[in-house]
């Protein structure tokens, strides 16, 4: 596994830790389970950090040294891709001939050191791209930054070059098809997955209480990276218009944002807690560090509803988490969430991010036990859909289909 630029090991939530993190060590963690080794390679952002890391048995994260440890950001790293693949080969030579079976690179940045192991190491190379420029820049979020031309092209000489693009969607496969002219032929869907050992439902009233929430509070809850992309502002642009139309509603109405800055974001940090204070909801927000996988498990099922405004998302993860813990969940009808919630049975997906509209969505949840429970219940069905073991399986098969193909010489 190649994930150069955040390691599997970081905090999901902040920075640029996210989905893509548990994507990359959950199914590496279940290749293990089926006696795959697996050496993830991301890059070292501190000195502190051993070299190698076992995270799991047969998972060996390897930090490799490239470029500064701290203050380099995302769109600096392609000036690093030549040192980092310098030290993945250099790596791999210390090990017998044919070591490595397969390369399987995450985002644009780890498939062009992808690109480079296969061609060195005659093994087929998977690509998962998680996340696209062409997809993103056609729906940014108002005063968001457009991903740079330089992306664009890395992302299609990655398309070009892998034996198998992974698709977690049948959208993001037609994407890839019709956005980067990628050969149908080569790309496969396989959805991501879902703890359900962790993400399973929790008695309500003891994870507020253990939380220190109210019993009685209606608590519509974000999670995930505070950033544009994201949307966070969609949420409380809607809260806003929901203690408009209904100020009663004040004193029972919680809105945790769970998770920290990340991507332009990072720009202005303070940009959310400041808008809540402009829409005079300051007193109903509260801010919530990033928590561990747990954590956040104790926190979907506290909640009476989890929001997903993102404006674009290939996947979802946080939809699936929070309806295997049994919690409905409003989401944007947008990329890969129109996969990950079942409109009508395991949440609600609202068309475009005015905050009217949104502020209907989250008003029928709350306000209707009936509508609310039936949709807990159809959360926890939907997401039983979704399992690492039915992910790992499918990917493993890809290998190995990969594999002998290039063995026959036909791919």
């Amino acid at each position: 596994m190649i994930s150069l630029h955040t390691s599997p090991l970081d905090q999901p939530g902040t920075g640029d830790a996210g989905g893509m993190n548990v994507y990359v060590l959950e199914l590496s963690r279940r290749l293990a389970a089926r006696g795959i080794e697996v050496d993830i390679f991301t890059r070292a952002t501190s000195s502190r950090l051993p070299q190698l890391v076992e995270a799991g048995d047969g998972v060996t994260v390897r930090h490799v040294h490239a470029g500064p440890f701290e203050g380099l950001t995302k769109a600096e790293l392609p000036g690093q891709l030549c040192t980092f693949a310098r030290e993945v080969l250099r790596a791999e030579a210390t090990r017998p001939v044919g070591w490595y079976d397969v390369v399987h690179s995450h985002y644009w940045l780890s498939g062009q050191v992808g690109a480079l192991a296969r061609d060195r190491w005659g093994v087929p190379l998977i690509h998962s791209m998680h996340t696209m420029a062409k997809v993103k820049n056609l729906s940014l979020a108002e005063d968001d930054t457009p991903e740079p031309a330089a992306r664009v092209i890395g992302e299609e000489q990655v398309v070009e070059a892998a034996d198998v693009l992974v698709a977690n969607t049948d959208l993001e496969a037609k994407q890839l098809v019709e956005l980067y002219d990628a050969d149908p032929g080569r790309v496969e869907v396989i959805h991501p997955g879902v703890d359900l050992s962790l993400f399973t439902p929790y008695d309500a009233t003891t994870a507020r209480r253990e939380l220190g929430l109210p019993l009685d509070a209606a608590v519509l809850m974000f999670a995930g990276r505070i950033q544009p992309l994201k949307a966070p502002d969609v949420l409380l642009r809607a809260v806003a218009v929901m203690l408009r139309r209904t100020p009663a509603l004040r004193d029972r109405l919680l809105v945790p944002i769970v998770g920290g800055p990340s991507g332009t974001g990072l720009d202005r940090p303070e940009s959310l807690a400041a808008l809540a204070c402009q829409l005079d909801i300051a007193d109903v927000v509260s801010f919530v560090p990033p928590v561990s996988q747990a954590d956040l498990a104790r926190w979907y099922s506290a909640a009476t509803l989890v929001a997903v405004p993102s404006h674009n998302e290939s996947f979802g993860l946080v939809a699936i988490e929070a309806q295997a813990c049994g919690t409905p969940v409003v989401a944007a009808a947008v990329g890969g969430l129109t996969t990950a919630v079942q409109d009508g049975v395991s949440g609600l997906l609202v068309e475009g991010h005015d905050p009217e509209r949104w502020a209907d969505a989250l008003t029928r949840v709350v306000a209707d036990d009936v509508l609310r429970r039936r949709l807990g219940a159809g959360a926890v069905r939907h997401a039983g859909e979704f399992s690492w073991d039915v992910t790992a399986a499918r990917t493993l098969e890809l290998y190995e289909r990969a594999g002998s193909m290039m063995r026959e010489g036909v791919a």
